[in-house]
This record gives structure tokens, sequence and C-alpha cells, in this order.
């Protein structure tokens, strides 16, 4: 199984890190986790994403705040799937960084999740992943249904307290 790249711009950014690695964690998805700056570190970060592929990646998730170049920076350097994931890191609660992510020119593209969204940057990479593994794919469709099951006994519960 192809692994998952973790890169975030500051060890500030381990809280919205630590939720992508809940996920792979449950789904058995073999990850490596990086702090590379595209301001402070370039090198490293191009090196890293140049490569990615020939060290066994199949996604790179980057996350980063304010200016929040590291995803495109990641991007410019490899062909692998890049999700960016814009952390509020800052007064403007988050926006420049999703504007930073999601903005990219035409050629170098960037998938994007919310701002703060970790969990579900791990959770496109793994249906990235699945696309050629069956078993991956149905680990996700039972974590699909699971979620359904919840979201059903909420609606009976809340119906038998206010439906009278």
């Amino acid at each position: 199984m192809k692994k998952v790249a973790i890169i975030m711009g500051s060890d500030s950014d381990t809280p919205i890190i630590r939720k992508a690695v809940d996920i792979l964690d449950t789904f058995g998805v073999p990850y490596e986790v990086h702090v590379y700056s595209a301001h402070r570190t370039p090198v490293e970060a191009r090196d890293f994403a140049l490569g990615a592929r020939d060290a066994g990646f199949g996604v790179i998730i980057a996350a980063a705040g304010m200016a929040a170049h590291l995803a495109g920076a990641i991007a410019a350097n490899t062909t692998l799937p890049v999700i960016g994931i814009p952390v509020n890191s800052g007064k403007l609660s988050g926006v420049d960084a999703l504007l930073s992510t999601v903005q990219m020119p035409s050629g170098i593209p960037v998938a994007t999740v919310a701002v703060d969204g970790g969990a579900n940057a791990a959770l496109l990479s793994i249906e990235i992943l699945a696309v050629g593994d069956a078993a991956l794919a149905e680990k996700l469709d039972a974590r699909r249904r699971a979620d359904h099951d919840a979201v059903i006994e909420k609606n009976k519960t809340a119906e038998q307290e206010f439906n009278k």
C-alpha cells in the first residue's frame, strides 16, 4: 500500500495533523509526518516533493496557515495528488490560508479541504488510495455505513424527545 505524506509548515499545526493521523491509523494506512516550511526550508520541501513518489508515497497532505504556500510549493514539485489543509493561525481566522491554498494557477492543482480540516484531508487521501485498493475501499464503505447509522440513531433519539 502506498504511504501518505503529511507535511506541516510549523509544529504549531500539530493539533490539526493529529486529526489526520488518527483517521489514517483507524484505516491502517501508513504515513510519515514532517515539518517543512515553504519559506524557511524551501530546499528541503522541494527535495521531499521531488522524491516522494520514489519513496513510496501516493498522496501528500500539506497543512499551513497564514500565507499558506506550502501545498502549492509541494504541488509544483510533484505530480502526486496534494491535499491542502488551510490552518487557522491568525487574525483572519484561516481565510487567508484558505485563499492561498485554493487559488492555485492552472496546471498545478491542489485539492483543498476546510480550514483545520485534518480529518477530511485524511479521508480524501484514503479515497484516492482506495481507487486501486479494494480492501481499503470496503473500509471506507463500512465507515460511511457506520456514520449513517449513527445519524439515524440520533434522529430516533431526537424524535422521541421532541415529537410527542
